[in-house]
This record gives structure tokens, C-alpha cells and sequence, in this order.
């Protein structure tokens, strides 16, 4: 099979990125950003996020998580910390996370340290998730090689067995990472592929260099 798709076009029209408009802080241009995303994109999620981490094999390796909390000081998911994510963040903390939103024709990508977050707070969200996901967490040993679909099933039922009338703990191996940016880059769809590309870069003295890139 040899499927060409030299003739697939867009052309992006939908808005611009001035340097000279934009926040001193990218979190205040990400949470604008974001925002209007989460208005149109009613079909979607919003705050489905890509991250790409080197594995314990050498290669890179990138998944669709969704992101749960952000702040001025970075970006939280949850995942299985014994996953194959999990360990090779343990290995090598270095990560790189990117939003695309297609009906604003943006991308944001985000270079940065995932450090795992208070135990407290991984508490907190695991408690506000539905009883299912909570099972799941205990059921599912991510990433694992399993013999079958029934194998799964059956670890469910059991665990829901066990908890059953009672409160589910958060399992000790599941819980929250932070991306801790050092860099964030805008990327506004433009004409004749002269996207805007604005780029914010994290100095020692913790302010922030903006500047613009070719596209």
C-alpha cells in the first residue's frame, strides 16, 4: 500500500500571535488560550495533552494523557507511577508536553521537569474521581504484558470485591507528576505557512525571555 498525501491542505486563518500583545507570563497567555479552546472545542477534549519522554530502551515514546491542574508553577497529570511512562520519567525527568487545538488552529509545546507532587494532593484528586477509575487504578498494572481481556476483568472484579462498602485508598504506585516548564512555545496557524511561533524561555533569575521564531 502506498497512500500519498502530498495534495492534504489547510490554510490557517483564524488568528495571530504578536510578540508585542503578549502577557510577560506564557501561564497568563496559556490559560487565555485555553479558555477560548474549551469554548469551541465542544467535541473534544480540551485538556488532552501529548507527552513524549525518553523510554528505558533509548527511544522516545509519546501518549495522550489529560492534563488535570495548572498553575504558575507548572502542569499536573496523574498516571501509574509503576507504568512505562512512570518509569521512564523515573529514569530520565526530562519531558515534553503539547496541546493542539484545531478549531483555533494553535499549538502550545511545553519542554520541562515532571516531578512527582505531594502525596496530599494526589489524595485529594484520586478522592474526586469516579468509584470505577478508582478500581481501575488498583486493578490495572499499566503497561504490563497480560495474557488476556479476562485477566483484567477478573482483577477488577476482585478488587471491587474488596472494597466493596468501603473507601477506596489511593494506591501507593498511582499518583501525580508536574511538568515544571523551562520553556513554552505559542504557535498560531497563519497564511502560506508563516505561522507565528512566540517562545518563552525561563532564566536563572526566573523571569522570562520571549522571543519570536522563524516558522
Amino acid at each position: 500500500m502506498n497512500s500519498d498525501l502530498s495534495n492534504y491542505r489547510k490554510v490557517y486563518l483564524k488568528g495571530e500571535l504578536e510578540k508585542a500583545n503578549v502577557p510577560k507570563a506564557p501561564i497568563d497567555l496559556f490559560q487565555q488560550w485555553f479558555q477560548e479552546a474549551e469554548s469551541s472545542e465542544t467535541d473534544s477534549e480540551t485538556n488532552a495533552m501529548n507527552i513524549a519522554s525518553i523510554g528505558l530502551d533509548g527511544y522516545p515514546k509519546s501518549r495522550i494523557v489529560l492534563l488535570k491542574r495548572f498553575t504558575e508553577e507548572g502542569f499536573i497529570f496523574y498516571t501509574n507511577y509503576n507504568s512505562e511512562k512512570g518509569k521512564s520519567i523515573n529514569n530520565n525527568p526530562l519531558v515534553c508536553a503539547s496541546f493542539f487545538w484545531e478549531q483555533q488552529e494553535r499549538q502550545i509545546i511545553i519542554k520541562g521537569k515532571a516531578e512527582k507532587i505531594d502525596e496530599k494532593i494526589s489524595d485529594e484528586y484520586f478522592q474526586s474521581r469516579p468509584e470505577g477509575s478508582k478500581l481501575g487504578a488498583w486493578a490495572s498494572n499499566q503497561s504490563e504484558v497480560v495474557n488476556n481481556k479476562e485477566v483484567l476483568n477478573e482483577q477488577l472484579a476482585s478488587f471491587t470485591k474488596k472494597f466493596k462498602n468501603k473507601d477506596i485508598a489511593r494506591p501507593k504506585h498511582w499518583g501525580g507528576y508536574m511538568i515544571k516548564p523551562i520553556s513554552i512555545e505559542f504557535w498560531q496557524g497563519r497564511p502560506n505557512r508563516m505561522h507565528d511561533r512566540i517562545r518563552y524561555t525561563l532564566l536563572e533569575n526566573m523571569e522570562w525571555k520571549i522571543e519570536r521564531l522563524a516558522p
